[in-house]
C-alpha cells in the first residue's frame, strides 16, 4: 500500500473548490496514477494535459472513481470514502504521483506517493492501493 503524503492543490483546483466549479457533494471524481517523468504539478489545470499515465500492471487509463466526503462542522475534513486499489496483472506496476481529478477534465490536487521522492512499484499478484493521507486530503476551517 502507497501511503500518499501531503495533498497539494493545483492552482486552479483551488480556485476551482472555492468558486463553486468543484462540487464535492455532486461532482464524479476520479483517482489515476503517474510515473516519475509527470509534468504535474500546481500549474497543471486539466487531466488531458498531464502527461505519463501509468500504463502497465493491470492499471486502466484515467484511473478509479472515488468518491471524496465531507466531516465535521467548524473543520471541515475532504477524505476519500474507499482508498483506491488495483490488482496488479502482467507487469509491475510503478507510479510516483497520485492526482485527483474531476470527470470533466479539472484536476483538483495531486500527492506523492512516497516522500523521498521514489516510485512505488508492486509486483504481479499484488494490490497497489493508494491510502489517503491519515489526516484526509484537506481540511477547511
Amino acid at each position: 500500500m502507497a501511503a500518499a503524503g501531503a495533498w497539494t492543490f493545483t492552482n486552479t483546483g483551488r480556485t476551482s473548490l472555492l468558486n463553486g466549479t468543484f462540487d464535492i457533494d455532486s461532482d464524479t471524481f476520479k483517482m489515476a496514477l503517474f510515473k516519475s517523468t509527470s509534468n504535474l504539478g500546481v500549474a497543471s489545470t486539466t487531466f488531458a494535459g498531464v502527461t505519463d499515465e501509468v500504463d502497465t500492471g493491470g492499471y486502466s487509463a484515467g484511473g478509479v472513481a472515488v468518491t471524496l466526503t465531507l466531516s465535521g462542522t467548524t473543520t471541515v475534513k475532504v477524505d476519500v470514502d474507499t482508498d483506491p486499489s488495483w490488482t496488479v496483472s502482467s507487469t509491475a506496476l510503478v507510479a510516483r504521483f497520485a492526482a485527483i481529478y474531476e470527470v470533466s477534465g479539472n484536476v483538483l490536487c495531486f500527492c506523492l506517493l512516497d516522500s523521498a521522492p521514489a516510485d512505488v512499484t508492486t509486483q504481479v499478484g499484488n494490490v497497489f492501493a493508494v491510502q489517503a493521507h491519515t489526516s484526509g486530503v484537506f481540511t477547511l476551517a
